[in-house]
């Protein structure tokens, strides 16, 4: 048994999805979470930069002495590839996880992908999804707008807004009739109402959060890394901008409070200076 944390970090507060998979199927573990607001978003930057900020973003989560490091970004993901640990320490982004549940659901072989241009560009997912099914069609479309109005409350299915970027990101995807769809960001879940009626009943929708957080529990699950202590479940959040504003649209995101202590962290803290 290890009762260290385990350390979850992300562009900003997508990454609050796996927290919560998190909360719901590991009740007994530490959970130290870095959402980077004050750089978001990812997806638009270079590979260089997205390299970079994940580089500071881990060593800032290693200094919690944590016990299994995840990238729930699915730019950072992309970009970093199949890397399975840190200098010894368990290692997942969201890329893998998504991509074996996708192949597992999937009834006729095609499957949907939409992440940020980053993502996208990267083809991560359709590497990834090939090589458990070979013959298997991946469709992907970045959707480039989608964090920022996630991040801003505006994720409603009724929203004019809304309705009018997923008809537009996911027609070319609907016209390929995919039958799963990986939401390849973990923003997207907040308009998983809205793609949802979209794409209709025939789609199983798969939030690359949710999938991270059960490869975590197997991964802990077989390196008997787990916690049994019931004095743990705790969760600490690190913000690089406002706090209160975190907070905020935490509130929105999850349509629930935090639970745990939200801390601030400088861009100066994390870049070392």
């Amino acid at each position: 048994m290890n009762d260290q944390a385990i350390g979850i970090f992300d562009s900003g507060i997508g990454g609050l999805t796996c927290v919560k998979e998190m909360n719901r199927l590991l009740p007994h573990e530490n959970i130290v979470y870095f959402g980077d607001t004050a750089r978001i978003p990812y997806g638009t930057k270079s590979r260089e930069t997205v390299l970079q900020y994940a580089k500071q973003d881990i060593d800032f989560i290693r200094r919690h002495s944590v016990k299994m490091i995840i990238a729930a970004c699915g730019t950072v993901s992309s970009v970093m590839g199949a890397v399975k640990d840190i200098d010894g320490i368990p290692f997942t982004g969201v890329v893998t996880p998504a991509a074996q549940a996708a192949c597992a659901a999937t009834r006729n072989g095609r499957i949907g992908v939409i992440g940020t241009p980053a993502t996208i560009r990267s083809g991560s997912y359709g590497r990834a999804i090939r090589t458990i099914r070979s013959d298997a069609a991946v469709i992907g479309n970045a959707c480039p707008l989608f964090v920022t109005m996630a991040e801003n409350g505006v994720t409603s299915k009724d929203d004019i807004v809304v309705k009018e970027m997923v008809a537009r990101y996911l027609a070319p995807v609907k016209k390929e009739k995919v039958d799963v769809l990986i939401l390849g960001c973990t923003h997207y879940p907040m308009f998983y109402d809205a793609i949802a009626e979209y794409m209709g009943s025939g789609v199983t929708l798969l939030s690359s959060g949710a999938e991270a957080a059960k490869y975590a529990l197997n991964v802990l699950t077989a390196k008997n890394m787990l916690s049994d202590s019931e004095e743990n479940g705790k969760n600490i959040f690190y913000a690089s901008d406002d706090t209160a504003m975190f907070e905020e649209n935490t509130r929105v995101f999850l349509g629930e409070d935090l639970v745990g202590e939200v801390r601030s962290v400088s861009t100066e803290e994390l870049i070392g200076r």
